[in-house]
């Protein structure tokens, strides 16, 4: 607290030359693989879920995609919660209390998938877990946007974020790579046997996350801040759900976002099903990469363009995208398939950007830390309803077509949404 201003103003252009910027950035910088080892740990599930058959579990196809859906259920519920936290206990308190808690899930997945006869509920719970990490995303992103200028928040919330959205492509990269030895040694535990004879060690996948967490809670307790300034009661913070441009940003963060971690979440038991012979792990790190790394690129662009026209077109590509995907689907084509989807998860990263570029316009900030948090939970719940409805969609139809049609009609709603509010020419908020 020491190093942080009482009067701590980023739009203060003296100020923030003099030393606004030098303290914003070093939270940022810790903030990002903080928020990155959270997206880690909340999307284990869709690798491990892959695998539990082939070391001697039993799981339903519904059953696995439960598995990989229900870390969206609860991350995005405790963003509810962890939308207005930051006001109330500090941004580095929380930082350090929210990446701390991650070593639960990571522990105790670890432990749980060397027993084949661990039963689904107990899965299910640690699957539940993980989605501690999936709540860090909201007070993530409504600490960060206190420290800087409004002319600098579509840049630096697109790196805290797009940065963090690694998290899922690291642990869809590296799980694959980590369970083929035992680099921990006899302390983490005996390998599992394939049908193949070959060995693995899918304790790992969970493991490897473990130490990083830790250090990263260190470096958060010595180097993050409280901003002084970003103080708030709840009642002050609740105010934001009487204003109708609250729901609406919300509904459009449920389209970008909701795509990238329902997809992401998704992807690798999709490809799975739809096509067998194809090893899933190892194109399924892919979709989240290129959607993270464009991230940071579309809060730019909105910075120099404005984040209302660049939602606008990148909609448009997403929906076309969509229907990329289907025909490639139907028609059996894996390399088509993956290319859609890769343009599909690059379009969800662009809008990822350019839509909380437009919330720190739209609200003052008091109003626009919660209601980053707030849409950021809204929008997670992607990462339930979009494995269970491609697993409602293959169980009835046998093709996860169905899904990718309902998806398609809610990106036209958004198409709307950002037409008439926010970019046509008589807009109500040009933003």
């Amino acid at each position: 607290m020491g190093r942080i201003r009482q009067d701590w103003n980023p739009e203060d252009k003296v100020f923030w030359e003099k030393e606004g910027r030098r303290h914003a950035r070093r939270n940022l910088w810790i903030s990002v693989p903080a928020l990155l080892l959270a997206f880690a740990v909340w999307q284990i599930w869709s690798v491990v879920a892959v695998s539990l058959n082939d070391i001697g579990f039993n799981f339903t196809k519904g059953e696995l995609f439960t598995l990989a859906a229900l870390p969206g259920l609860t991350g995005a519920t405790l963003r509810l919660f962890y939308s207005f936290v930051v006001p109330i206990f500090g941004g580095r308190n929380w930082t350090v209390i929210s990446t701390a808690s991650l070593l639960i899930p990571a522990l105790g997945i670890g432990y749980a998938v060397q027993n084949p006869e661990t039963s689904f509920m107990t899965m299910a719970i640690l699957a539940a877990l993980c989605g501690l990490g999936g709540g860090n995303f909201a007070s993530s992103m409504g600490n960060i946007s206190f420290f800087f200028p409004k002319s600098e928040k579509g840049t630096a919330l697109g790196i805290n974020a797009g940065i963090g959205n690694l998290g899922v492509s690291a642990v869809q990269f590296l799980a694959p790579l980590v369970i083929t030895a035992g680099i921990f040694g006899a302390v983490a535990g005996a390998p599992q046997q394939l049908a193949s004879g070959d060995a693995v060690w899918m304790q790992n996948a969970a493991f490897i996350w473990v130490i990083p967490i830790v250090l990263t809670v260190i470096a958060a307790i010595f180097g993050m801040d409280n901003l002084p300034t970003a103080k708030a009661s709840v009642s002050e913070q609740v105010a934001i759900f009487g204003n109708k441009h609250t729901w609406l940003m919300t509904f459009l963060y449920v389209m970008c976002f909701g795509s990238f971690i329902g997809y992401s979440a998704a992807f690798p038991l999709l490809i799975r099903t739809e096509f067998p012979e194809v090893n899933a792990l190892q194109f399924a790190f892919l979709g989240p990469l290129v959607g993270a790394l464009i991230r940071p690129i579309g809060g730019w662009i909105s910075d120099k363009f404005g984040g209302a026209i660049v939602t606008f077109i990148d909609i448009i590509i997403m929906i076309l995208a969509t229907l990329g995907v289907i025909y490639f689907l139907n028609a059996g084509h894996f390399t088509g398939f993956l290319i859609m989807f890769l343009i599909l998860f690059t379009t969800t990263g662009i809008a990822n950007g350019s839509t909380f570029r437009m919330i720190p316009i739209i609200f003052p900030p008091i109003q626009a830390a919660p209601v980053l948090g707030f849409t950021s939970a809204i929008g997670a719940y992607g990462a339930f309803f979009i494995p269970k409805i491609f697993g409602w969609s293959l169980e009835t139809t046998g093709s996860a077509t169905l899904a990718l049609y309902l998806f398609i009609g809610y990106y036209v709603a958004s198409l709307f949404i950002t037409w008439y509010w926010y970019s046509r020419k008589n807009a109500e908020i040009k933003c």
